[in-house]
């Protein structure tokens, strides 16, 4: 009678858990859909609330918390009236969340892009600030995952955007942006992990040809 009483909880616990991934799963696959064709501010606005529920929801997951940020990244790049501060402090509080459950070269990316973000209000009078701070982020993310395509991906673009008498320009940008490609294409990526950046690198080195 013990063993069956004991086999009958394992079920109940596992069913439990089943139906808790089926959810979380069925909530993943449903925002990240709708990333694929949000181009607005309200719009990424509400996918970052709606994927920052989730990881409320589901507290060992890294995941959601990435993909609430990088909808608020998606919106620092597309509106220029976005307060870059108000949001990057925003962004970095959610990479923090996520790094407490996982922190990889992923989180890095966002943390990078954040950062070039509001050094981009006023490169002159920022640089020195997030500027290191953004530089700082490619580097961490680098030691910790050095063939991360998205990482190699924004190395290359900064020097792709960069004046050859700063030390830039595409003839630089060429190699990086070939290995980060040559990285996308063998890239095999678990469910729900980031796959954003091949496009990207392929649109700036069609531009170099």
């Amino acid at each position: 009678m013990k063993t069956i009483i004991t086999s009958l909880a394992l079920l109940l616990v596992t069913g439990a858990a089943t139906a808790q991934n089926d959810k979380y799963v069925k909530a993943m696959e449903a925002r990240l859909a709708a990333m694929d064709t949000t181009q607005s501010t309200p719009g990424l606005r509400s996918l970052s609330d709606a994927f920052l529920r989730i990881a409320e929801a589901e507290k060992t997951e890294w995941l959601p918390y990435y993909y609430s940020a990088l909808c608020l990244t998606s919106m620092g790049w597309i509106d220029p009236k976005t307060d870059m501060d108000v949001n990057a402090a925003k962004i970095k509080e959610l990479c923090d969340k996520a790094a407490a459950i996982e922190d990889n070269g992923e989180i890095y990316a966002i943390r990078y892009m954040a950062a070039t973000q509001q050094m981009l209000v006023d490169p002159q009078t920022r640089w020195g600030t997030y500027g290191a701070e953004a530089e700082a982020a490619i580097k961490k993310g680098a030691a910790i995952d050095p063939n991360n395509p998205r990482l190699i991906y924004l190395q290359g673009s900064a020097l792709f955007n960069t004046p050859e008498q700063f030390g830039g320009g595409k003839e630089r940008a060429k190699p990086v942006l070939e290995k980060a490609l040559a990285l996308f294409n063998a890239e095999d990526p678990k469910q729900f992990y980031p796959r954003w950046g091949k496009e990207m690198t392929e649109q700036m080195l069609q531009q170099i040809k």
